[in-house]
Formats: C-alpha cells, sequence, structure tokens
C-alpha cells in the first residue's frame, strides 16, 4: 500500500511522459499528407504505410524488452532512458533527407516508445493501493490520445505555413522541461530495490514518498511462468485482444487524416477529425477508469470495444460531418478505453514479480497489430478499395477483441508456482 503523495507523484510524473510519447507516436499521422506530396520521396499510400509500420515495430521491440529493461535497471531507470531515447530520434526525423533515414529513425523511436508504457505502469501501480490501480493505469494511459490531440493542433496551426519538419522538433521538450523534474522527484521502486538487496535505499525511498512497505519478503519470479499454467491462459487472451485493438486504434491513428482527404476533406478539417478521434480517446480513458471500478476491466472494455465498432460501421454509410465526427468519438472512446482497461486488467491480475513482464508481453505481442495497421490501410488504399475498406477493417478488429475478452479473466490470479516468497527466481 502506498501514502497518497507517492502515488500522485509517480502517477502525475509518468502521465506526462505518456503524453509525450502518445504525441511522438501519433504526429506521423498528422504529416502522412505532406509526405506523400515530399519532393524527391516518391512515396505513395503503400510506402507510407511501411514507413508507419516501422514505428510499430520498433513499438514491438521495445515492449518485449521493457520487462527485462526493468528487472535489470529498474523502473525509474528504464523510464527515463526510453524517454530520452525516443525523444531524440523523434526529433532526427526532421532532418530526414529521404524515406529511409526517416523510417530508420522512426524504428529506433519505438524502442523507446515501446519501452515507456509498460514500464510507467508496472512503477504507477506499486505506489498505490491495488483498488486505485485500475483507475490510476486508465487515467495515466489518457496520456496518449491528450498527446494524439496536441499532435493535431500543432498541425492545423503549424503544417500549413511551416511544413511538416518542425512538428518534430516538439519531442526535445519532454528532454529539457519533464525528464529534469523526473530525475528529481520520480522514485525508483521499493519492491525491485529490495530484490536487490539494496533495503536500505528503499526504506529512505519510503519513508521519503510515505510509502508503507508490504509486510514480509519480496517476492520475484521467473518469466517463464506468464506462459505455464494456470498463468499461460490469461497471457495468451490479455495479448490477443491488445493486438486486435492496437490494430484498429493506431490504424486510424495513422490513416484518419489522409483517409478524409481521400474522402474529399481539406488538410484543416482531415487534421480536426483526427483530433476528434483523440478526444474521443481521452472521453474514453475517463469513463474506462469509472467503468472498470464499478463495472470491472474486462466486462467493460468488451463494451468498449463493440462502441467503436459500431461507430466505425456508421461511418461506412457516409454519414454527414456532424455524423462522423460523433462517430469518431466513439471510435476513439472505444479503441483507447479498451487499450487503457486491457493495462488495467493485467496491472490487476498478475502479481508484482511478473507485472512488468506480463504487461511488456501483452503490449509486445500486441503491437503485431501495430505494426501491420499501417501497412493494412496503406495496402487496401493502393489496391483502391476506397476509404471504407479500412473503416470495415478496423471496425473487425474492434469486434474481434470484445469476442477474445469474454473469455479473459475477471479479478486477481491465484498464486503461481513461478513465484516464491524467498526472493529466488524459480526456473
Amino acid at each position: 500500500m502506498s501514502g497518497n503523495r507517492a502515488g500522485i507523484t509517480v502517477t502525475v510524473l509518468c502521465w506526462v511522459l505518456v503524453v509525450f510519447d502518445g504525441y511522438d507516436l501519433i504526429v506521423y499521422g498528422t504529416v502522412v499528407p505532406a509526405l506523400l506530396h515530399e519532393p524527391g520521396w516518391g512515396l505513395n499510400p503503400a510506402s507510407a504505410g511501411l514507413l508507419g509500420s516501422l514505428a510499430f515495430l520498433g513499438m514491438l521491440i521495445g515492449a518485449l524488452l521493457a520487462g527485462f529493461l526493468c528487472d535489470r535497471l529498474g523502473r525509474r531507470a528504464t523510464i527515463l532512458a526510453c524517454t530520452v531515447w525516443f525523444s531524440l530520434f523523434t526529433a532526427l526525423c526532421a532532418v530526414a533527407e529521404g524515406p529511409a533515414a526517416f523510417g530508420a529513425f522512426r524504428l529506433l523511436a519505438g524502442i523507446g516508445l515501446g519501452g515507456l508504457v509498460p514500464s510507467a505502469n508496472a512503477l504507477g501501480a506499486e505506489f498505490v493501493a491495488p483498488r486505485h490501480r485500475s483507475v490510476v493505469a486508465t487515467l495515466m494511459m489518457s496520456g496518449v490520445p491528450i498527446g494524439g490531440s496536441a499532435a493535431s493542433l500543432i498541425g492545423i496551426a503549424v503544417l500549413p505555413g511551416h511544413g511538416w519538419r518542425p512538428m518534430f522538433w516538439v519531442a526535445l521538450l519532454a528532454i529539457v522541461l519533464v525528464v529534469p523534474v523526473c530525475l528529481r522527484w520520480l522514485p525508483e521502486s521499493p519492491a525491485w530495490l529490495r530484490t536487490r538487496g539494496q533495503v536500505e535505499r528503499a526504506a529512505r525511498i519510503e519513508a521519503r514518498f510515505g510509502v508503507v512497505p508490504a509486510d514480509g519478503p519480496t517476492p520475484s519470479a521467473h518469466p517463464s511462468a506468464l506462459f505455464r499454467p494456470p498463468l499461460l491462459r490469461p497471457t495468451v487472451l490479455f495479448a490477443l485482444a491488445t493486438l486486435a485493438t492496437l490494430f484498429a486504434w493506431y490504424g486510424l491513428g495513422t490513416w484518419l487524416p489522409q483517409l478524409m482527404r481521400t474522402a474529399g476533406f481539406d488538410l484543416g478539417p482531415a487534421l480536426a477529425f483526427l483530433l476528434a478521434l483523440n478526444l474521443g480517446a481521452v472521453v474514453g480513458s475517463l469513463l474506462s477508469a469509472w467503468g472498470g471500478v464499478r463495472f470491472g476491466p474486462v466486462p467493460t472494455a468488451a463494451v468498449a470495444c463493440l462502441a467503436a465498432a459500431a461507430g466505425l460501421l456508421v461511418l461506412i454509410t457516409g454519414p454527414g460531418t456532424a455524423i462522423s465526427y460523433l462517430a469518431l468519438l466513439l471510435a476513439g472512446v472505444g479503441t483507447h478505453g479498451t487499450q487503457c482497461l486491457i493495462i488495467a486488467a493485467v496491472a490487476t491480475y498478475y502479481p508484482a514479480a511478473l507485472r512488468g513482464g506480463a504487461l511488456g508481453t501483452a503490449l509486445g505481442i500486441g503491437r503485431i497489430g501495430a505494426v501491420a495497421a499501417p501497412q493494412v490501410g496503406g495496402l487496401l488504399l493502393a489496391a483502391g478499395l476506397g476509404v471504407n475498406a479500412n473503416f470495415l477493417a478496423f471496425a473487425a478488429a474492434a469486434a474481434l477483441a470484445g469476442a477474445v475478452l469474454l473469455f479473459a479473466p475477471r479479478g486477481v490470479a491465484a498464486a503461481s508456482p513461478g513465484v516464491r516468497s524467498e526472493g529466488v527466481a524459480t526456473p
């Protein structure tokens, strides 16, 4: 259990970093229309989709590495290293002279982007009471669409007059403004320190932040416990649901402005549709925080998936502008709300010793959907199948996530044979 001060400090600082994570990730969707017309680059929808997938491929690597890094370096060090890493490589995109360099920088930035979210959620879960973890996880993840909303707003102001390159310089603000604050105020996990034998340092952090240490020794576990009964089934189900959800969410985040341009809208209104999607995701974070506490994260996530699918199916009917905005708000609520709830479910279900690895596994495997989505969207456009084919594909993914979640566990895992209280990792 943790004191109020510690929980608020960790949650706020990690949330701000997640905002930059969201900006650096979703900014690509705002610049796709400009990149398609960049002189000398020769991009088409298929190649632009490949560029968009590279960041998500990096995120897959980063998310899978997160558990290892958190275990070796600590939660705090991993969070700060990931932030500096993705900020620098996102900023380097501004000086890319061609698609090859741009894609390489996006791939490298993705490694840091993918490592931050599971690390931040794992640290946040350790500084709040178990009954508050669902709320903290969903509120923290609201930073992703808020960062995306900032990218849309900045894009509306910057892109028409200054082009796409200044959009990537914004990433450096995280290093200049936020990392120094985190170096001073973001604590390391006392539980991790105790597993490393740093009992005195753990005690100092607990005293400084008002954390009440848990009774008894801090357990540890071998990561292979995630892939053995009784944890194998929930690990697979949470990963599959994450894969389908991220396919829908990041597919829309990458292609929505260009889809709306293709549908006949100018750049400003097209970016406004992306803003509506991200604002819906912010609302979804708040609604999922309430629903996760009231009904449980897994049942609420299943309903949110259906809401997203319904919103995307409405778009296929070719509604007017106002209805399109409302449909995208609903899609944002459902897709990002579902992802918040899955993270909350994982953070609640798994024991602390496996939480970082479980979050990294779910998000890492889930990034396969994020990698595939920009490519699928670009190929559908390149094949001449039109805008509706994209919306149908993303709606189908949201519905699939809901179906998978019907079989996911609700509650807290029983003690795993891979977790022992002696502080010894078991094979």
